[in-house]
């Protein structure tokens, strides 16, 4: 009787995981890991390159909406919304490093945070870091949500959350997913609006952070404040 060659596959593949980690898979072997957790009786290596293919690469499958991920790839919603959480899920673990109080005194400090809270993020968005007079975290304030390029941002509403977090001074904070460190002329503009608000309620803009994948650029550390 002829063997089956891929009895066992799974349990074998759960093994390495737990004996070498995940640093050794390649891409489509991590994503069929996971597949593994929403489809019990199919072949998910067979899925994971189709998916990879589709999308152009791990990364292109965890960004993709759940919706495309059901019309272009045939698999169900709850697979569909299981991959799309990952970015999010990568966020809120990078973002739990941090202690709700966690004490911003330093530029790298600064990096470090505002890196974690745009973790997957594909649109631009823009922060405000609520910081009491010890320089520790009050509340980071999710204050736009934009499209891939544009963030308006009213100094009014920056005012009023730093009022109502009760902050010394803030950390202004947004991305550039187009990858981008340098610094448009409306970032510079808006900042200096910013900082004019803030003044007359004597409230200091420490800094202001921008953020493409893991790299950050800080007007403080540039003296563009």
């Amino acid at each position: 009787m002829e063997k089956n060659p891929h009895k066992g596959h799974r349990q074998r593949v759960k093994n390495r995981v737990v004996k070498e980690g995940i640093d050794s898979f390649e891409d489509h072997q991590i994503l069929e890991l996971l597949l593994f957790y929403c489809i019990p009786m199919k072949d998910t290596n067979e899925l994971a390159h189709q998916l990879m293919n589709e999308f152009g690469s791990l990364t292109g499958v965890f960004d993709a909406d759940p919706k495309d991920l059901c019309a272009k790839a045939g698999v169900t919603e709850n697979t569909g919304i299981l991959l799309s959480l990952i970015p999010a899920l990568a966020r809120r673990y990078n973002q739990g490093k941090f202690s709700e109080k966690e004490v911003l005194n330093s530029t790298s400090k600064a990096g470090d945070y505002a890196i974690a809270l745009f973790t997957g993020r594909l649109n631009e968005v823009f922060y405000v870091i609520c910081l009491d007079s010890q320089n520790k975290v009050n509340h980071a304030t999710l204050l736009h949500e934009g499209t891939i390029n544009e963030a308006p941002v009213y100094p009014r509403m920056i005012v009023e959350t730093a009022l109502r977090h009760q902050a010394t001074s803030i950390i202004l904070a947004h991305n550039h997913p187009g990858g981008s460190l340098e610094p448009s002329q409306a970032d510079v503009d808006v900042t200096r609006k910013i900082k004019l608000a803030t003044e007359a309620i004597s409230i200091t803009v420490a800094d202001h952070i921008i953020v493409a994948g893991e790299s950050y650029y800080s007007f403080a550390e540039n003296r563009m404040l």
